[in-house]
């Protein structure tokens, strides 16, 4: 790939947007921030990273249950596929991404699973970001059938060549009030883990605008303590976009630097 054309790709790095302020509580004296090591993706996205270095369209399927579908947003246009569809076009103007929102209100992982063939699958995606562990918590169901769940779910996707990111649950009042909230987030980094697959902790990061941000819950999440709000759904979107960004860059960069390397010794 031609030098130029990477250094567009890495310049779309540090391109940012203006989060939206949201209606019930004013966030806006705190920027959309989390640590660098929370954002950090251990893989590097290799079919996100092909489709770019072609110029070809990206698409990105978000399953999971009413934090992906949106509840506690203002407007569908508010959850954090959406905003993340931005993001992306934001960071890659000359780039084709379409973000399909695959949320379902109340859905565990067995209910997304009955979902892949048609829901996902069809949709041939790039990327699978798959968003689950909330609602088990929830309902006090046993977390030991998460995993072997959880790993079928991944051999599907790789199945079809798709980069899969998961997504662990919120930090909110009602989430951290169980008992096995972060049992949970625990079991789902090392699922994750063991099957070669990106996580987004956003169970971390949340936790670290109320502890290290100092921010009230009600500046992140929407009225009933549960779910997302406007502004916490658009800095999720701004964060994920990042991480897809850098783990995607990576492993162009990596192709890159290779092709260089090899040319300079034969030459």
């Amino acid at each position: 790939m031609a030098a130029p054309a990477v250094s567009r790709l890495l310049a779309g790095l540090v391109a940012g947007l203006t989060v939206p302020a949201l209606a019930w509580a004013d966030p806006t004296a705190h920027a959309c921030s989390a640590p660098t090591a929370l954002l950090r993706l251990s893989q590097p996205l290799p079919r996100v990273a092909e489709r770019l270095a072609r110029h070809e369209p990206i698409t990105i399927v978000a399953i999971g249950s009413s934090s992906t579908a949106g509840a506690g947003a203002s407007s569908p246009a508010a959850s954090y596929p959406s905003r993340l569809a931005i993001e992306l076009k934001a960071r890659f103007p000359r780039e084709t991404f379409k973000v399909i929102n695959r949320g379902i209100n109340g859905e565990e992982v067995s209910d997304m699973l009955a979902r892949f063939a048609d829901g996902v699958i069809k949709e041939k995606p790039d990327l699978v970001l798959w968003q689950v562990g909330t609602n088990s918590v929830l309902r006090d169901h046993p977390l030991g059938m998460m995993n072997p769940a959880i790993v079928n779910g991944v051999r599907q996707l790789r199945e079809i060549g798709a980069d899969v990111v998961m997504i662990d649950p919120q930090f909110t009042p009602q989430v951290i009030a169980k008992a096995d909230a972060q049992a949970m987030v625990q079991l789902i980094a090392a699922t994750a883990k063991a099957a070669n697959v990106d996580l987004i902790q956003r169970f971390a990061v949340m936790r670290y605008w109320h502890d290290d941000e100092h921010m009230d819950f009600r500046e992140f999440a929407s009225p009933d303590l549960l779910h997302m709000n406007d502004w916490s759904y658009a800095c999720l979107a701004k964060l994920i976009s990042a991480s897809i960004s850098e783990a995607a860059l990576r492993n162009v960069a990596a192709a890159h630097a290779g092709y260089l390397g090899h040319a300079a010794m034969t030459h």
